[in-house]
């Protein structure tokens, strides 16, 4: 994980981060795990306005809220879940209308051929 990410997910609100006396962020355990999840959930594709917007918000560095997760992040989640779902059907079926042109078009160019 870069120091780069970590700190836009503390820009964004996702993680809380304690402090050392001398200023530099201290990521225990609790963080660690959530940056775990938030990983998992952006490999999955959420966005990042998603994950910030449902995902329990971290009150401070020692208690992440990894564990408990919402009825309404899950909610978010099967939404988008479903957008996802239906934007693939479309894609799906604009591929099955190009594999049709194509199989029509080189028929078509084997009769007109040289």
């Amino acid at each position: 994980m870069s120091a780069r990410s970590l700190r836009h997910y503390e820009d964004e609100g996702l993680i809380v981060p304690s402090r050392f006396s001398n200023g530099f962020r201290d990521y225990c355990q609790s963080t660690i795990d959530r940056v775990l999840v938030i990983r998992s959930l952006l490999e999955s594709g959420l966005p990042v306005r998603l994950i910030s917007q449902a995902l329990p918000r971290p009150t401070d560095g020692s208690d992440a809220g990894t564990d408990a997760v919402c009825a309404e992040f899950l909610h978010e989640v099967q939404s988008y879940r479903d957008r996802l779902a239906a934007r693939i059907a479309v894609l799906s079926d604009q591929r099955a209308a190009l594999d049709a042109y194509l199989r029509k078009a080189r028929r078509t160019d084997r009769r007109t051929g040289p």
